[in-house]
């Protein structure tokens, strides 16, 4: 279990591979995002999207899907989020990309209300296969401290 006083202020994680499928960009926009560019080649090629282009929400989701499965792999104290900061969504996520992710720690520090958890704050770059990136934001996270042996 990896706790608050393991995090290194630095450190880099690479992690996850999400292949974008059209059915899918359609079914999320359809339910969350409804612009035409997000449910139709043709409608997409009247923007600068040029063709059916994923919504950055759901971008997002894809993005929250990988890190999750990383958190599996990799167990920590994890208590949740409370937010993100300077969500950039920087070039077209289409059908038929794959995705992955790059995490850097920026800071560490224990919070000074609750000292049994630290805030943690890490910025996330979310790669197509080209390379190219495509979504950044910078996470705020929350660990448990090590528990003290009784």
């Amino acid at each position: 279990m990896r706790y608050f006083e393991d995090v290194v202020v630095g450190e880099t994680a690479r992690f996850g591979d999400y292949v974008v499928t059209r059915e899918e960009v359609i079914g999320f926009a359809r339910q969350y995002d409804p612009q035409p560019f997000h449910l139709s080649d043709e409608a997409a090629a009247k923007t600068h999207f040029g063709r059916l282009a994923a919504s950055g929400w759901h971008t997002c989701a894809m993005t929250m899907a990988m890190l999750v499965a990383h958190m599996d792999a990799h167990r920590q104290a994890s208590l949740g989020s409370p937010g993100i900061d300077e969500l950039r969504w920087l070039k077209p996520v289409y059908p038929g990309d794959r995705l992955r992710c790059e995490t850097e720690v920026l800071e560490a520090r224990r919070s000074a209300s609750r000292p049994e958890m630290g805030i943690v704050r890490s910025k996330m770059a979310v790669f197509n296969q080209h390379d190219v990136v495509v979504m950044t934001f910078v996470s705020n996270y929350l660990l448990a401290t090590r528990p003290v042996d009784g």
